[in-house]
C-alpha cells in the first residue's frame, strides 16, 4: 500500500488531515494535497478547545495588594493628555483603569515618569504608545476618567538567580486576567 493509499484510506476512516499526518508519519500538506487531487475530503481539523474567558482585573484587587493610586489623566486646554500628578522616577508596574476597571498593566524599567510620559507624547515608531495615547484621549473626551495606579515590588533572587519583580508582576497579571488594552492579555 502506498502512503497515498494510506492517506485516503485513514480519511475514509473519519480521521482529520492532522491526525493522518501524525500517523502516516508525513507533513501535514502532503497529506491535504493527496486528498484533494483524489477529491477525497477529510474531517477537518478538531476545533480548538476555546480558552477559559479571564475574569477582568479590579482596582480594589490591585489595592488590596500593595499598588496605590498615583495620578490621573486629563487632557489640556490644547487637547494633550497630561497627568494630575507627577510619578516616580523609580522603576515599577503600572496600571491604567475606567470605572474600577483595569483596562491596561505596563512595566516601566526606565522609570514610571519617563515610560508614562511616552504615553503622553509618543514618538512616531511607538506603536503601543501611539495607540493607547489614542485611546486615552478618546476616553476622556467621552468624559471618562482613567486613574493611574503604581506598585514598585521588590527585585529578589530565585535559587541564586535574579527576579527582576516589576517585571515579573507585569507578566503575571497580563496572564491571570483580561486587559482588554493589552494586545498580549487575548492569548
Amino acid at each position: 500500500m502506498t502512503k497515498a493509499d494510506q492517506i485516503r484510506s485513514l480519511a475514509a476512516e473519519g480521521l482529520s488531515v492532522s491526525d493522518i499526518a501524525a500517523k502516516v508519519g508525513i507533513r501535514y500538506q502532503h497529506a491535504y494535497n493527496v486528498l484533494k487531487r483524489s477529491g477525497t475530503v477529510a474531517t477537518p481539523r478538531p476545533a480548538k478547545t476555546p480558552i477559559a474567558s479571564k475574569p477582568p482585573l479590579d482596582v480594589q484587587t490591585l489595592l488590596d495588594a500593595g499598588f496605590r493610586r498615583a495620578s490621573e489623566w486629563s487632557l489640556d486646554d490644547a487637547g494633550l493628555l497630561v497627568l494630575t500628578e507627577a510619578l516616580p522616577k523609580e522603576v515599577g508596574v503600572y496600571a491604567f483603569a475606567r470605572d474600577g476597571i483595569v483596562l491596561y498593566v505596563g512595566v516601566a524599567t526606565m522609570g514610571l515618569a519617563k515610560r508614562i510620559y511616552f504615553y503622553a507624547k509618543p514618538g512616531v515608531s511607538q506603536r503601543t504608545s501611539l495607540r493607547l495615547n489614542d485611546t486615552i484621549r478618546r476616553e476622556l473626551q467621552a468624559a471618562a476618567r482613567i486613574e493611574v495606579l503604581i506598585a514598585q515590588p521588590d527585585d529578589m533572587d530565585w535559587n541564586g538567580l535574579p527576579v527582576h519583580g516589576a517585571a515579573g508582576l507585569e507578566l503575571g497579571l497580563i496572564k491571570a486576567y483580561a486587559l482588554p488594552w493589552n494586545m498580549r492579555s487575548a492569548g
